[in-house]
C-alpha cells in the first residue's frame, strides 16, 4: 500500500470515528518504537468554532495505530528519511468541510 493510499485511510478513519459537528480534526499521535500502540490527543473544532476534544473508540485507535505503522515502515522501506532517524510521532490535520489532509512528523532528538 502506497502512502497516498495511506493518507486517505487515515483521512476516512478520522471523518468514521470522529465527532458528527467537526469541522476540522487535530490529532497528537506519539507512537510506541515497538509499533504496538501509542499516546493520542484527539482534538475538533466544531461549526461555532469551538475547540473541544473527542474519544474515540478503541477499535479506532487501534485501527490509526495500524496505519500509522504502516506509513512509518514505508518511510523506513522507501529511504524517505533524508539520512535522518525515522519519525516517531505526528500531528494530523484534516479540515472536514475541504477534506485537506496535512501531516507534520515529528522527530526523536
Amino acid at each position: 500500500m502506497g502512502d497516498q493510499e495511506l493518507y486517505q485511510k487515515i483521512g476516512q478513519l478520522l471523518v468514521d470515528a470522529g465527532p458528527a459537528d467537526a469541522r476540522k480534526m487535530i490529532v497528537r499521535a506519539e507512537l510506541f518504537s515497538e509499533g504496538d500502540g501509542g499516546k493520542y490527543e484527539f482534538d475538533y473544532v466544531n461549526q461555532t468554532g469551538e475547540l473541544n476534544w473527542f474519544d474515540p473508540d478503541g477499535r479506532a485507535v487501534g485501527d490509526l495505530t495500524e496505519l500509522l505503522v504502516q506509513l512509518r515502515d514505508y518511510f523506513s522501506d522507501n529511504n524517505l528519511t533524508a539520512g535522518e532517524s525515522i519519525w516517531s510521532g505526528c500531528v494530523i490535520t484534516l479540515d472536514v468541510d475541504g477534506m485537506k489532509f496535512g501531516i507534520e512528523f515529528n522527530y526523536s532528538k
